[in-house]
């Protein structure tokens, strides 16, 4: 496959130019990529105006994808705010004021775009962690039948940060039956679609969805894509870069770019044959682990998510001692760690990870549970929460105020209270038993 935009890029870094535009460093190394690091001049084309070598190049990614694919520097956030603002459109044209159905374990750029696009929010609940949202067809029927206006758009994050995924195709059925659009957060899920039997959202019925490239495709961090179905009537794919360019940066980077079109030919390449292959050697890697004791979690096959108190650790505990042999774990909190694989980890790497773990004692299992989370009361939207004047105060003393911005870190970025909701007791404790220690709260 063509990589029109790296060409471009490494030709023009070849000419040695003088460069009389941005960026400041002119070519000259510092870090090392400079040569490589340009901004729209002539010939590079224009991300939110794409006409030349960035449209060839998402068209590729389009072919690659079955879809109307949109690249974006700026992470599966943007693509989110952009996904929101479409279908924020959408509600507005047919004269009725946006209604999202979201699952609750949403990404905190979920929460800042309803906040700034203006949006009410009905919140869908599942078992499990607050990480993870179990929607059933059942459920989501059940509250599509409840929901007093019928929303614009059901919204769900699949997989989850704990490697959940949700049943695509049964709940894209129930919103199409009701003429319902379905938006999936599937950051974590771009390699589905290379799957001997594709899972991406896309292909099992989502009208859009964002993937974060840089996530589990050999991507630099910020690569993603905003993907639109060809099913989706309307002008989704035509208004696509208008809503990116709306959140976006007028100064995309383009070493994310040349990435992003370098990963097209990668995937291109053979790739679907070199994840079957590592797939097959992650579940043998879990096999060998359940069998050794750890109870894992979670369904999606690149992440490996460890439910640690049964082996006798807290999470935090067990990713210091795997820190000690070199190993680093994308997330843990109390009662996980969470791996992400490619096949860039490759069956050495698998194999170092799964001794390690093996040569840990397992010991008396912890029985402390995590706190359980009572459903909020929504006190103010979140757009008069974000926009009210605020103060920052520890968590220990927000009992009974109203949080004005979701703070919460990321990894893993999912709030345990959202904007304009108040804090109860319940909330206190999860802050406590979590590690947040400080609110923005609305000032009196």
């Amino acid at each position: 496959m063509e990589t029109p935009i790296c060409d471009f890029v490494r030709r023009y870094a070849e000419d040695r130019n003088l460069r009389l535009h941005m960026p400041g460093h002119k070519g000259v190394s510092l870090l090392g990529f400079e040569s490589y690091d340009i901004t729209e001049i002539q010939g590079a084309d224009s991300l939110y105006e794409a006409d030349g070598i960035i449209k060839e190049s998402e068209e590729n990614a389009s072919a690659l994808f079955g879809a109307h694919t949109f690249y974006s520097t700026e992470g599966s956030s943007l693509c989110i705010r952009a996904m929101l603002y479409l279908v924020a459109q959408k509600a507005r044209e047919r004269g009725e004021k946006p209604l999202i159905l979201a699952g609750r374990n949403v990404h905190k750029s979920f929460l800042s775009a309803v906040g700034l696009l203006d949006l009410a929010v009905e919140w869908l609940y599942g078992a499990g962690s607050y990480l993870s949202c179990s929607i059933t067809p059942t459920d989501l029927d059940r509250a599509l039948t409840g929901v007093a206006q019928k929303p614009v758009a059901v919204y769900l994050t699949s997989p989850d940060y704990l490697g959940n995924t949700v049943d695509v195709a049964a709940l894209a059925a129930i919103c199409h039956a009701r003429d319902v659009l379905l938006l999936v957060d599937n950051a974590h899920g771009a390699y589905l679609k290379f799957l001997p039997v594709s899972r991406h959202p896309i292909d099992l019925g989502a009208d859009l969805c964002c993937d974060s490239a840089h996530k589990t495709l050999p991507a630099l961090t910020g690569g993603a894509y905003l993907h639109i179905s060809h099913r989706v009537s309307g002008d989704f794919a035509q208004r696509a870069k208008d809503a990116l360019a709306l959140f976006g940066s007028t100064s995309p980077s383009y070493l994310i770019l040349q990435s992003l079109d370098a990963v097209n030919a990668y995937l291109a390449d053979g790739y679907a044959g070199r994840l079957a292959e590592f797939v097959r050697q992650v579940q043998s890697c879990k096999q060998r682990l359940a069998a050794a004791g750890y109870a894992l979690c979670g369904d999606e096959p690149l992440k490996l998510t460890i439910r640690t108190k049964p082996y006798g650790y807290r999470g935090g505990e067990l990713a210091d001692l795997l820190l000690k042999n070199g190993i680093v774990c994308e997330f843990y909190d109390p009662d996980h760690v969470v791996f992400m694989l490619t096949p860039q980890v490759g069956s050495d790497g698998l194999c170092r990870l799964t001794e390690t773990l093996c040569d840990l004692p397992g010991r008396a299992p912890v029985t402390e549970e995590p706190p359980r989370l009572a459903r909020p009361k929504q006190v103010l939207s979140a757009r008069e929460a974000i926009l009210a004047p605020s103060e920052r105060l520890p968590a220990e003393k927000c009992l009974d105020r109203i949080l004005a911005v979701a703070t919460v870190g990321c990894p893993p970025a999912v709030p345990i209270v959202c904007c304009g909701e108040r804090i109860d007791e319940s909330a206190i404790r999860a802050f406590r038993y979590y590690g947040v220690t400080a609110c923005a709260v609305v000032k009196p």
